[in-house]
């Protein structure tokens, strides 16, 4: 397929993103008196610079354009800066300080360590599966070993999912994530062969929609799509070179999401459907592109704005205020809250959860978050040694920032940044004589205060025990 076609396809799925609001006053007073469905969709790897609505050069994104067109895109949004403290962030509402995954671990891939533990962390899903919702969830989880666990999900409170395996020690097949993919259900785990994992993916979302579509439904969609390996796509499989094949990957992601949106406008469930488009981290640190006339490089794994600003977008007709761009400050912990409120499910009781809802600011019926500062942390990868995993660092680096100032607390000392006049974190402002700058700095280091000395570590217990377990405690089986 051309470039003029490819084009051609996504734009017709913007359209339609773009016209999904044109509804009956009548249409929309009845989607108001039903609780939303949730559609989350996570990229994998991939900054704001390579998003066109945000400023991105050389690269097009009509679907996620027409989102933010007809929805909210918030410009202070914060996810972790790995994959992994991110997602446990993500499901748990906690800060990786509190729910113990502070490091990336690859579950699946390395096994010693950690699982996720659903007897300890309490999920989104649970909460609004207990509230009545259908819950859904298709793409990368990679804190289990489904080998171990294989009704995890289940465990996790989603009733149905289609999930790549990870990469599973000792099982080459399951390396595959895109093209002949090795994929877990309720049926097993098994290659799909000559199939691509994200049209398998969103082929499960949307047949889910339509058997639940009398029900709320909470559906998350982590994708696979554009972490490495490089990979040609079912759009452009005559790409080639590093660039051209990540940006088709780009491509691809944002021709999904026009497939979704367009699944559920086919199914009248559009002015219904909560959709929030974001990513885990940062784009892969080989990998740049200009933004707003600023060449920006791949920061994942960094706590500078380029490893963990997510893009961040959320979109529903009638319900969703349309074309704002905000400074909003929101990060990861917020989304449990925030689904909690937008479903009518309650909080866990007797856990602490680190964020703050914004259904209310989403909805139109706030004019701001109520968050005063965001935060994100992030201390390397994990490494298996002896047999055993070990952590990069004991205490995590972090930032914390407000909508102008942001503070770096590392192991080699603090350095602040005015985000407005210095988007590229070159100007280091600690200690300046500045009287605004320096209450600045005042107020952001008494939010770390609040902070643990200590960062948790996730307990570890297999069930049954693989031969390359090893439990928390650092025994070897």
């Amino acid at each position: 397929m051309d470039r003029r076609e490819f084009l051609k396809r996504v734009g017709l799925a913007s359209a339609a993103i773009a016209t999904a609001g044109c509804v009956s006053t009548g249409q929309l007073d009845a989607a108001n008196r039903k609780r939303p469905n949730i559609l989350f969709i996570m990229l994998d790897d991939l900054g704001p610079e390579w998003v066109s609505c945000y400023g991105a050069e050389g690269i097009e994104t009509p679907n996620a354009d027409a989102l933010a067109e007809g929805g909210i895109r918030f410009t202070n949004a914060y996810s972790m800066p790995k994959c992994t403290p991110t997602r446990a962030t993500l499901l748990t509402g906690q800060y990786p300080f509190r729910h113990g995954w502070v490091n990336h671990w690859d579950v699946p891939r390395w096994g010693a360590g950690c699982h996720f533990d659903w007897k300890h962390n309490t999920t989104f899903a649970h909460i609004l599966k207990k509230a009545g919702y259908a819950t859904a969830a298709a793409g990368k989880w990679q804190i289990s070993d489904f080998r171990v666990v294989p009704d995890a999900m289940v465990k996790c409170g989603f009733d149905e999912y289609c999930m790549w395996t990870g990469f599973e020690t000792g099982n080459k097949p399951s390396g595959k994530r895109y093209w002949d993919p090795y994929l877990h259900t309720k049926d097993g785990s098994k290659t799909y062969k000559g199939q691509f994992s994200e049209a398998i993916f969103s082929d499960f979302l949307i047949d889910f929609m339509k058997r639940n579509r009398d029900k709320p439904m909470l559906m998350y969609y982590p994708m696979c799509l554009p972490h490495g390996p490089l990979t040609t796509t079912p759009l452009e499989p005559k790409a080639a070179g590093k660039m051209d094949t990540f940006s088709a990957m780009v491509r691809y992601c944002d021709y999904i999401l026009g497939k979704l949106v367009k699944g559920l406008d086919d199914l009248g469930l559009r002015e219904n459907t909560i959709v929030i488009w974001t990513t885990d981290n940062g784009t892969s640190g080989g990998i740049r592109n200009k933004m707003n006339g600023r060449e920006v490089k791949g920061g994942k794994g960094k706590i500078s704005e380029n490893g963990c600003g997510a893009p961040f977008i959320v979109n529903c007709p009638g319900r969703v205020p349309s074309g704002v761009v905000t400074d909003a400050l929101t990060d990861f912990t917020d989304m449990l809250p925030t689904f909690a409120e937008l479903g009518g499910a309650k909080l866990p009781a007797g856990k602490v959860i680190d964020g703050k809802s914004i259904a209310p600011f989403i909805l139109g019926k706030a004019k701001d978050t109520p968050r005063e500062w965001i935060m994100a942390m992030g201390g390397g990868v994990a490494r298996l040694e002896g047999g055993r995993v070990v952590p990069a660092v004991d205490y995590a680096d972090r930032v914390v920032r407000n909508k102008r100032y942001k503070l770096w607390v590392t192991s080699k000392g603090n350095r602040l940044f005015d985000m407005i006049a210095d988007p590229g974190e070159q100007n280091d402002l600690i200690g300046s004589s500045d009287a605004g700058v320096a209450k600045a700095q005042k107020k952001l280091e008494a939010v770390v205060k609040q902070f643990p000395s200590k960062d948790g570590a996730p307990q570890y217990d297999p069930t049954p025990a693989q031969p390359w377990d090893v439990r928390a405690k650092g025994k070897k089986k």
